[in-house]
């Protein structure tokens, strides 16, 4: 039975896409080292990254942008991520198992797994490529905005990344339905009318 495995990057940050990652792995060539992303080095999800690109049978993509983040909520941005990036695999699936305990809706079956970036080998593959996918996202908004810090924080609420939002206001890129986005731009506003 051909399994995907689907995980997230981005739910947290205040700046940024959400991104969903699909893979169907290989059952014939086992790729060792496949870990929640979170427990793994840069350089270490970069490499894994290539060898699941190179070795699954099919790794989708998908995400929603911070339009979409605002409109819908991060919670339903990232459910229509996870659908995009099952619907962007060229080897469709016959069963899904997703990161978490929230479902996208899919006309494959599927399961929600807690913790499975831990304990699923396909949902590992995805929180990586995920990983990798949204971080070179926010490599390339810090070579346009580089006050803010993107290529260190990622876009979390680090003091750092608060501290330039309070500073220079935010970007086309941050999350306005987010509170601190929110207080930092209301503060800028304040700043500049006084």
């Amino acid at each position: 039975m051909r399994v995907a495995g689907v995980d997230e990057a981005g739910r947290g940050p205040l700046a940024g896409p959400v991104v969903a990652a699909a893979v169907v792995l290989d059952p014939a060539r086992p790729i060792d080292g496949l870990a929640d992303s979170k427990v793994l080095s840069a350089r270490q999800r970069l490499e894994l990254e290539a060898r699941i690109r190179a070795e699954a049978l099919a790794v989708g993509v998908g995400q929603a942008s911070v339009e979409e983040i605002d409109r819908l909520n991060i919670l339903q941005a990232t459910l229509l991520a996870m659908q995009r990036a099952v619907a962007a695999l060229t080897v469709p699936p016959q069963r899904v198992l997703v990161d978490g305990n929230q479902l996208p809706r899919l006309a494959v079956p599927a399961q929600a797994v807690v913790r499975g970036d831990a304990t699923v080998a396909a949902i590992a593959a995805a929180s990586i490529v995920a990983k990798v996918v949204r971080d070179r996202w926010m490599d390339e908004l810090h070579r346009q905005h580089p006050v803010y810090g993107f290529d260190r924080h990622r876009g979390y609420p680090t003091a750092q990344h608060l501290h330039a939002l309070r500073m220079h206001g935010p970007t086309p890129w941050h999350r306005r339905s987010f509170a601190p986005v929110q207080q930092a731009a209301a503060a800028r506003l304040s700043r500049d009318a006084s």
